[in-house]
């Protein structure tokens, strides 16, 4: 059996069909770097103008360019303006982004267009124009409605504005998702409920509720603050499960909320191992064909980015295959965060590999309480998503 197993995971995968396509716009700069944040962000140093908008957006449809060829004839489903603060935009600039991707890749009908933006870089006439262009659902960074919180973590924000921005989305977007962490400095239970209870009150279609972590190569990291107990911290995660599902909202990933049907249809493709163009200073990708999947990544800095586009016509500083050995670890990191997880079939569609490659891992996930016994699904029991961790590094 184990020479079996190794025989197999020593070939290239087999995929029957390839899986929705999504793309990922990075945009690297923001005006404050906050202390807990661990992406690739870039403060700005002259104002809002501190940044080279249309050498970006040059660079950014270059790189789109030289993707076309590994993604012909397929149809991308859902983009995502990430940062940094993707709202330090222009309008024009925005519509000028957009209308370069419709022109050179085919986006489904009912393409979900999601840009992130800092509710102290929202000002009515740029969403309304955001909205024009083609922007038709919103991701707010408000972390907190709480002053004291708000300074804690660096934000350049206050709760008042927050509450500002999350009323102007609404008036313009589609769909608004509400970032709010929890674990926050000296947080209290009641603070934490006074924050979800704001949050709610907006009615909002999508919440994304994380626990601050302490990144390495963070200012927390190196200077922590004092964060609640893990006791504490269970507490408020309980308390506020509760809220949110009180108020209709079903947790559908371990950090994200939605109404029905409401779910952010992006970061669900990530989360289901489907395929993605990642294009920006410091993106990844991840490309599937019939016979493997390939990751990349581009230069980090957005200078550099910028310069290697316009030296040399491509960012890239790793191109590679995915070894099949990784390929069950790297589906079960992301199919396992899903609270309904994934049909068993899902596994052999998007890795091309027979699901016999991980019968260990499930037995001894099963055993362990972290894995639900149903045959026809790859989920996480309760046990399970509270020990993500450990039930992933099974699979590892």
């Amino acid at each position: 059996m184990l020479n079996t197993l190794s025989s197999v995971l020593a070939t290239q995968p087999k995929l029957t069909a390839l899986p929705p396509l999504s793309l990922y716009v990075h945009f690297p700069w923001c005006e404050k770097k906050c202390p807990y944040c661990d992406f690739n962000s870039h403060q700005i140093k002259n104002g809002k103008q501190g940044f080279d908008e249309v050498r970006y957006i040059k660079a950014l449809i270059a790189d789109l360019e030289t993707e076309l060829p590994r993604i012909w004839g397929r149809q991308v489903h859902s983009i995502f303006i990430g940062g940094g603060t993707p709202s330090l935009l222009s309008a024009n600039g925005m519509n000028e982004l957009l209308s370069a991707i419709r022109a050179r890749v085919n986006l489904e009908p009912d393409c979900e267009i999601t840009m992130e933006a800092n509710p102290g870089s929202v000002e009515t006439e740029k969403f309304a124009g955001f909205a024009k262009a083609g922007i038709n659902r919103v991701s707010l960074g408000i972390q907190s409605f709480q002053d004291a919180q708000l300074k804690a973590l660096g934000r350049i924000h206050n709760g008042e504005e927050a509450k500002r921005a999350i009323a102007i989305a609404l008036q313009h977007f589609k769909s608004v998702n509400l970032d709010l962490m929890f674990g926050l400095p000296n947080q209290t239970l009641e603070a934490a409920r006074s924050d979800i209870e704001t949050a709610l009150s907006f009615k909002t279609p999508h919440l994304s509720f994380y626990n601050l972590t302490l990144e390495p190569n963070t200012y927390f990291a190196s200077f922590p603050p004092k964060l609640p107990s893990e006791d504490e911290i269970d507490a408020i995660f309980e308390q506020n499960l509760t809220l949110l599902e009180a108020a209709g909202y079903r947790r559908y990933e371990v950090s994200a909320y939605a109404k029905k049907d409401q779910e952010c249809k992006h970061n669900l493709n990530y989360w289901r191992f489907g395929d993605y163009i990642g294009i920006g200073a410091g993106a990844h990708g991840k490309i599937s064909f019939p016979d493997k999947i390939t990751r990349q990544v581009r230069e980090r800095h957005p200078e550099t980015y910028m310069q290697t586009m316009e030296n040399k016509g491509n960012a890239l500083v790793e191109a590679r295959e995915i070894p099949t050995k990784d390929l069950p670890f790297e589906f079960m990191l992301n199919t396992l965060r899903l609270t309904d997880g994934v049909d068993t079939v899902t596994f052999g569609e998007r890795t091309g590999l027979p699901l016999n490659v991980v019968s260990k891992g499930l037995d001894e996930a099963s055993k362990k309480g972290l894995l639900d016994p149903n045959p026809n699904k790859l989920k996480a029991t309760e046990q399970g998503l509270r020990y993500l961790n450990n039930l992933q590094e099974l699979f590892l």
